[in-house]
């Protein structure tokens, strides 16, 4: 099992974030880790909903919503292939009068830990671009811009980073 997380902290309110966070067709626009994201049904994303996505450098993979929590405004989806599943969650929480957005990352399975560690660089880079890009999007309407983003690392690593 390997475990990447990041957490973003965005001067916009959370119903801002989570919006922008739900509108997952449109990432393409605002984060260069995500090239094309499809949705497979009709609707709002929900439970059981369905995205296709495509990354630079990884397998384009089908994600599936498998929890759902609109008044948390949380979110995971899972992505599996044979020996790999793969949970990606996101958490919008209030800080303040901003946003605190929890992005994260669980690889399990047979090859689970043999592919985190091969991609981990990239992996690393993907939740970084992802949340700056989220951040901007979410912050495009607002003067000022609220405090770094900050990376949470696994116990063997430094517990916080700034990102770049």
């Amino acid at each position: 099992m390997a475990d990447f997380g990041l957490v973003v902290e965005i001067n916009a309110s959370p119903a801002r974030v989570w919006s922008v966070l739900l509108d997952v067709e449109r990432w393409p626009e605002w984060t260069s880790s995500v090239t094309s994201a499809r949705r497979l049904e009709f609707g709002p994303l929900a439970l059981g909903s369905r995205t296709r996505i495509v990354q630079p450098r990884l397998s384009s993979a089908t994600w599936k919503v498998t929890s759902f929590d609109e008044k948390k405004r949380a979110f995971a989806w899972t992505a599996r292939s044979i020996g790999l599943k793969v949970v990606g969650k996101h958490k919008v929480d209030a800080f303040g009068s901003a946003s605190r957005i929890t992005l994260s990352l669980h690889y399990s399975g047979l090859f689970g830990l043999l592919v985190a560690r091969s991609s981990r660089d990239i992996l690393w880079k993907y939740l970084e671009i992802e949340g700056a890009g989220l951040k901007a999007r979410c912050e495009a309407e607002t003067a000022r811009p609220s405090a770094p983003i900050l990376v949470l690392k696994p116990a063997a690593m430094p517990p916080w980073r700034k990102a770049r």
